[in-house]
This record gives structure tokens, sequence and C-alpha cells, in this order.
């Protein structure tokens, strides 16, 4: 679709530069024709000339921004295309799942400890599937304006240590440092900093995994409240990190992709970001990994 919106642009420009050339050269033959003084037509022609150079600008300007437009449009088109195949597998998955889980409950005598073991595993699976229904509802209320903040006096570092300590729970180990201090105070709404936080520990568990020491930062100046999370995952090309916050985007080929995900998390965190009146960051960790870092003011 690309190429054959390129193609179709590129015959376009040609059919107006030959249709200006033909028009602009019969003017000039037309007045060749009347009788008037070698100034008078050379005036004339200059003024053809410079009228039609700036309707040849403005047309072109045009075309241009028309072809931007429409790239723009194949590409969102293409990240929904790959956001509905991924999200497709992604509610599939956790429901099938759980289905096996409580039938494997149901129809079998199991020990105490394997009834334990089904019963985190099916609400691991639930919880991840409560997040991706809740990044698509995120998603759309960004979208449609209707997300409000509402701002109020909170301990950051108390709210991130309890994020970190659910995450903890749910994968059975302490495998995400803090490096921070206690009693970081700022003025902002928690729910928007909370699913911030959410999102990035998220895709440092998906893509870098939970053996990739994961460590959430925080450090506050006279002006700004800077955090975010750093991994020693396999990090992310430089000609790909402005792409990553966009809706839908994912690295790769979709129908190819081994990681899981729906293109949302990312998005949502950089609106988020926005909402607090801040902004996010995509930086290389070295000697590898990724470091995703907010800053918000004061």
């Amino acid at each position: 679709m690309k190429k054959q919106a390129n193609f179709f642009l590129v015959l376009l420009i040609i059919y107006v530069f030959l249709q200006f050339t033909w028009w602009g050269n019969l003017l000039i033959r037309l007045n060749n024709q009347v009788a008037v003084s070698e100034s008078d037509f050379q005036r004339r022609v200059w003024m053809i000339i410079g009228e039609g150079s700036v309707f040849m600008v403005l047309l072109l300007l045009g075309i241009l921004k028309i072809r931007k437009v429409i790239l723009k449009e194949i590409s969102l088109t293409q990240r929904q295309s790959n956001f509905l195949l991924s999200v497709t597998h992604e509610l599939k998955t956790p429901i099938s799942s759980v289905k096996l889980f409580l039938q494997t409950l149901y129809k079998h005598e199991l020990s105490e400890e394997k009834k334990a073991d089904l019963l985190k595993k099916a609400l691991d699976e639930n919880e991840r599937l409560g997040l991706l229904i809740d990044n698509i509802l995120h998603a759309s209320r960004v979208e449609n304006k209707s997300l409000q903040v509402v701002k109020s006096e909170l301990d950051v570092s108390e709210l991130i240590t309890t994020i970190v300590d659910r995450f903890h729970k749910r994968h059975l180990q302490a495998f995400i440092q803090l490096d921070f201090e206690k009693g970081i105070r700022f003025y902002g709404d928690p729910f928007i900093l909370e699913m911030i936080v959410v999102n990035l520990l998220e895709n440092s568990c998906k893509y870098a995994g939970t053996s990739s020491n994961i460590c959430v930062f925080i450090r506050k100046t006279n002006t700004q409240l800077i955090f975010g999370v750093k991994d020693e995952g396999p990090g992310i090309p430089l000609s790909e990190r402005d792409s990553i916050f966009l809706k839908f985007y994912r690295i790769g080929n979709e129908e190819t992709r081994q990681k899981q995900g729906s293109g949302l998390g990312l998005f949502i965190a950089s609106e988020f970001a926005l909402l607090q009146g801040g902004s996010i960051t995509c930086k290389e960790n070295n000697p590898k990994g990724t470091i995703f870092e907010v800053t918000l003011s004061l």
C-alpha cells in the first residue's frame, strides 16, 4: 500500500508539472501573437513565470503534506493490524490457561501443594488479562481526553515500593532493586504515577526478563522529579527509540514475534507522563540494556 501511494503521488507530480509547462508555454505563445512592445512582452513572461513558480511551490508543499498524512495513516493502519493480531492472542491465551487450570483442579485429585500452584498460575493469568484490558481502556480514555488528573500530596517512594512488592509476590522472588531514599514527596496524581511505573516494569519483565537486574530509581532536584526503570536486557536500537512510544507500535514482525504484548504499555506510560506535565525518554544502559526515564516538573 505504501508503494502504491508513493507511485500515485509521483504520477500526480509529473502530471501537474507537465500541465504547468504546457499552459505556461501556451500563454507565452498567445502573448507573442498579440501586438505589444518588447518590454511589455518580457514583463508578461516574467509575471507568468513568477506566478506559476509560486503556484508550483505551493502545490508541491501540498502534495508533500498529503504524502506525509497518507504515510502516517498507512503506518497507523499497519500498527492497528499488528495490534489486532497481538491482542487476539493476548486475550485468548490467559483465558485458555485459566480454563485449563480450573479443569485440572475440577477433574483430578491433587495434592494441596499442586492445587496451590495451579491456583496461583490461574490468578497470574487473570491479572495479566486484567492489565491488558485496563491498558485498552486507558488508551481509549487518553485519546478521548476523558481522563481527569487529580493531584494530591503523596509519598512517591512508598507508592513505588508497594508496586514493586506486588511484582515480587506475583513472581515469587525479589528481583527488582530499589535505588532511592524513603520519604520522597511529590504533588501529583497517584493513579497516573502508578500506571507509568507498572507499565515500565511490565515492559522490562517481558523483554529483559526477571534475571536482568531490573532497577527502579528516583531522583529529586529543586525543580524536577526524575524516576524510571532500567534493566540489562537486549536493549532497544537507536532507530526505534522514538517509535516505541507510538500507539500499537512493537519492534519486529507480529506474525513471527516471540514476546507477548499489545503495543500499548509504553504508549500509555508516555501519554500519562504528558498528562502529569512531564516527559519520558528511552536511553541506553551501559554496558547493556535500557533506561526509561520520566521527568516531571515540581
